[in-house]
């Protein structure tokens, strides 16, 4: 059996090198899913919200996972590739004064109006209410990840770090308070 799980995860390793653009989309979006998958399980759902599931990795696929792959890339140019503490310092920083903002508001916006089909109006009326909480709530915590993530990841790993974080925050919390962990 440990021979399966090396040469599948040796394998990831390749492609992660010869496609890592591919490779990050396709695990964010993996990870998305099964985090929605427990939350499901979670909140008490007895059958599966497949719709629900498929726009939650679709989210992964074509948005956290490529955003993340360019946003690191973006950064070791920025910073270049260095990893000092004061660098890392000003890398979470800026992630969490730029993308973090961004990343939930799009998120907020995607799930009210994409995953649960709200009208504009309603999207908005809550993005109002409950963003300014959601972004408080990510500043406590995403400023440690961020921290780990620049300090000790590979940049080939950081997206999978984070996607892999943020998918056990996700399936913590049900739906509508998971906001902050994408």
């Amino acid at each position: 059996m440990s021979d399966v799980i090396k040469e599948a995860w040796r394998n990831y390793l390749l492609q992660l090198q010869l496609h890592p653009l591919r490779t990050k989309a396709v695990t964010a979006g993996v990870l998305i899913g099964c985090s929605d998958v427990i939350a499901q399980k979670i909140s008490g759902n007895k059958k599966i919200q497949l719709r629900r599931l498929i726009l939650m990795m679709l989210y992964g696929f074509a948005y956290s996972g490529p955003f993340g792959h360019f946003l690191h890339k973006l950064m070791d140019i920025i910073f270049r590739g260095k990893k000092d503490n004061q660098t890392v310092a000003k890398k979470v920083v800026l992630e969490q004064l730029t993308s973090s903002p961004w990343n939930n508001m799009l998120f907020m916006i995607y799930y009210g109006l994409v995953v649960e089909g709200r009208g504009w109006g309603l999207v908005k009326n809550k993005v109002r209410k409950d963003y300014p909480s959601v972004q408080l709530t990510a500043w406590k915590f995403w400023p440690i990840v961020g921290w780990i993530n620049y300090q000790y990841m590979p940049i080939q790993f950081r997206v999978v770090f984070h996607s892999l974080v943020a998918s056990c925050c996700g399936y913590l919390s049900e739906s509508e308070s998971k906001i902050y962990c994408y």
